[in-house]
């Protein structure tokens, strides 16, 4: 089972969200078809048209969105006069809904990867009755452990390249919260300090690819690198600002009655944690799909068609 074919929105637009920080938006497929909204990883990596391909055109009235701070949104996060402060998950959370009203949508199918499903879980636990689905990828929950796991334990896996990754923060950073570090590198006033820190941190995330090919063509363009960077390691530095550690599997008992596709490379290095059987086990009502030999890549073909299948089931 393949991707749908590439389509092109019949409508986009930028939201004001307050705060001085415009959404971009747009709609494809079937303008009274079953709503379904797409929300992208990183944070900080911004929607791509790839991500309409997952659902049937005929069928769904499909909302992609960019984040804020990243993609089409503005301000952008690569400008260092942008306040992160007001990019934060509730501030994610207020946007959907927000946008969800602007649409005239009462409830959506809700699809997310990595970020996106940490996003995408808090969504429907804070707002359960205007989500009617959800089709989740590379889960993460944005624990603690998971950001400790990226951050230093893959280091016993790649010591060469987490070496790297460590010795590009000050010396005294460096037994330390190594996404704060990075975080503060990222504040800094002199550009050529941020984009060392930004390369560093995308080398180091292209190196633990769980499964070749071990390239992002996205992180060579500086200013994708820098903003996506910033936004990461103010979430991850941050406990992803859900107000607590491991909040959304304490949580995952408030799903029940939401029908939830869980698909997940077998390869994929959060696996290492158990948080998609945690996941699953916690969820009245869900499913959980391995897909052999693939990592954290929504883009790959075995996870692709379980998406694919997971949207056809749940279109109706």
């Amino acid at each position: 089972m393949g991707l749908y074919p590439d389509i092109e929105p019949f409508d986009h637009g930028m939201l004001d969200v307050g705060d001085g920080n415009r959404v971009y938006w747009e709609v494809c497929g079937n303008p009274v078809g079953r709503p379904a909204v797409v929300l992208h990883g990183g944070p900080g990596s911004g929607c791509t048209p790839h991500f309409r391909r997952y659902f049937d055109p005929d069928a769904y009235r499909i909302v992609l969105l960019d984040q804020r701070g990243c993609g089409r949104s503005t301000p952008h996060a690569s400008d260092p006069a942008t306040d992160m402060s007001l990019n934060t998950t509730r501030h994610l959370l207020a946007d959907l809904e927000l946008l969800r009203r602007h649409l005239g949508i009462e409830r959506w199918l809700v699809w997310g990867a990595s970020w996106g499903s940490v996003l995408g879980l808090r969504y429907a636990q804070t707002f359960p009755e205007r989500v009617s689905e959800l089709v989740l990828t590379g889960l993460a929950t944005g624990s603690r452990a998971e950001v400790d796991l990226m951050t230093r334990g893959l280091g016993r896996i790649f010591p060469e390249a987490w070496a790297d990754f460590r010795d590009a923060v000050p010396e005294d950073a460096r037994d330390g919260d190594l996404a704060a570090a990075y975080g503060a590198l990222m504040e800094s006033p002199d550009a050529a300090v941020r984009a060392a820190a930004a390369r560093a941190w995308t080398d180091w995330e292209t190196a633990f690819a769980s499964a070749p090919p071990r390239s992002v063509p996205r992180y060579e363009d500086p200013v994708f690198r820098e903003a996506f960077v910033r936004i990461v390691t103010h979430y991850w530095a941050h406990d992803h600002w859900l107000g607590g550690d491991e909040v959304i599997l304490r949580d995952a008992g408030s799903l029940a009655g939401i029908p939830g596709t869980l698909v997940q490379g077998a390869l994929d290095f959060g696996n290492l944690l158990g948080i998609p059987w945690r996941l699953a086990g916690a969820w009245p009502g869900s499913e959980l799909v391995l897909v052999s030999d693939v990592g954290h890549n929504a883009g790959a073909a075995g996870i692709a068609a379980e998406l694919v299948r997971a949207t056809d089931r749940y279109r109706g």
